[in-house]
């Protein structure tokens, strides 16, 4: 189904070690508007969309789990070197007493992911409303997070995501106006 390069979507450089940062980035990782959440609910939707714009649900998915392993890949280079003194002076104390190094989906708080973040109607349209208002809650909380860092270099990864996040509401919007365009047409049998 997919053909794996093993390469990042976009590279990711970070200029120091900075667990406070990778805690926060968390919430991009496990938290209810992460990628985790996107790529799972886009890929669910699927199979109620009409065929019309399936392929979009698909793609989008799909980049979503792209840009999950490079938010995988900054909280990992930001804690590298952190020693377990650090980690829990950051906040992430109870996490490397869980899991060492390892990532665990979790959010900036450190609550575990859940399915009841994955939001599925049925309804085509309500659905990629709910997917505008996702990318559009991605492309904030990505905008807070560069917000919050002096790395130049973390910036440039973060400011990629953000904007994939808003060619994502496009294109969904886009998909609005052809589902509307069609529920309008006249069906004559």
């Amino acid at each position: 189904m997919w053909v794996y390069e093993k390469k990042l979507q976009y590279p990711v450089r970070v200029s120091k070690c900075d667990p406070r940062m990778a805690k926060l980035l968390l919430e991009q990782y496990g938290g209810a508007d992460g990628e985790l959440a996107a790529a799972l609910r886009y890929l669910n939707q699927r199979y109620s969309i009409p065929d019309k714009v399936i392929g979009l649900l698909t793609d989008i998915g799909t980049e979503e789990f792209a840009h999950l392993e490079m938010i995988a890949t900054m909280v990992y280079k930001l804690t590298k070197d952190a020693t377990p003194q650090q980690l829990d002076a950051a906040g992430l104390g109870p996490h490397y007493v869980a899991h060492d190094s390892a990532l665990f989906y979790s959010n900036a708080a450190g609550v575990p992911w859940t399915a009841a973040y994955i939001q599925a109607k049925g309804d085509p349209i309500a659905d990629l409303y709910e997917d505008i208002a996702a990318e559009e809650k991605a492309r904030a909380t990505y905008q807070w997070l560069i917000d919050m860092t002096d790395d130049v270099d973390l910036q440039d990864g973060l400011k990629f995501l953000r904007e994939r996040e808003i060619v994502h509401s496009l294109r969904f919007r886009e998909a609005v106006e052809i589902l509307k365009e069609e529920r309008e047409v006249r069906k004559v049998f």
